[in-house]
């Protein structure tokens, strides 16, 4: 009997790993701020820190969302260049093809239409609000997942100082 329970294990745990693999991931979206209003108090925020902002456009509906922003969230380097460079938020956007999609025409407007690339989209705004770069979250991705590696990249290159750098000259 012991072998047998034995083997039964042994036969399952390709499956526990599936299980442990799909858990959810956390809701960082909150589907109750106006995004417009997320957006202004983020601006009065880094008026004074002149960090840029980073505004991951997208919904709790996207797994590949929550899967980028699960993401950077343990990834050591990543998490300490986005604190020390970026205000980051997650703005939340209605499924397209629902009837609430209409309802934000004008936060794509104000983002430059980011969502055309999908979700989720990562704009880069300059601590005053305008869009220096939207980044289509397709080239940073590997397999089922994201490259450390081309995201760290694409923050190094909107950072403040990466930006001055080039206005100074």
């Amino acid at each position: 009997m012991k072998k047998i329970l034995t083997l039964i294990a042994i036969a399952l745990m390709p499956y526990m790993g599936i299980v442990a693999q799909t858990a959810p991931l956390p809701k960082v979206y909150n589907e109750s701020i106006n995004p417009m209003t997320q957006i202004d108090q983020t601006i009065s925020k880094v008026s004074k820190s002149k960090k840029n902002i980073i505004v991951q456009l997208g919904g709790n509906w996207c797994i590949w969302c929550l899967r980028f922003a699960d993401f950077i969230s343990k990834d050591a380097e990543i998490k300490s260049t986005i604190e020390e460079n970026y205000e980051y938020i997650h703005v939340n956007i209605p499924r397209r093809g629902t009837p609430e999609e209409k309802l934000a025409e004008p936060l794509q407007k104000r983002l430059a239409y980011a969502g055309r690339f999908g979700y989720p989209a990562l704009v880069v705004l300059s601590p005053t609000g305008k869009v220096l770069h939207i980044q289509d979250s397709s080239f940073l991705e590997s397999g089922n997942g994201y490259d450390s590696k081309k995201v760290l990249r694409f923050l190094k290159n909107w950072t403040p100082k990466a930006i001055n750098q080039y206005n100074k000259q």
